[in-house]
């Protein structure tokens, strides 16, 4: 795996258990609407699975 993945915040860590939100702040993301650009590792995917119900993820090339 090469390149990057944008990834958006697009539903509210209100409510959600606490691992969920720790997984978030890990990649950076605090507020609605707001994207990260992380490097597409098998770590970063794995984040992006536990909390693919909260976030929009791409893939962009490098």
């Amino acid at each position: 795996m090469s390149g990057r993945l944008k990834i958006t915040l697009v539903r509210s860590m209100i409510g959600r258990p606490e691992k969920q939100r720790r997984v978030l702040r890990g990649m950076g993301l605090n507020r609605l609407q707001q994207s990260v650009e992380l490097e597409d590792t098998p770590a970063i995917r794995g984040m992006v699975r536990k909390v693919s119900h909260l976030v929009t993820a791409e893939e962009r090339k490098a």
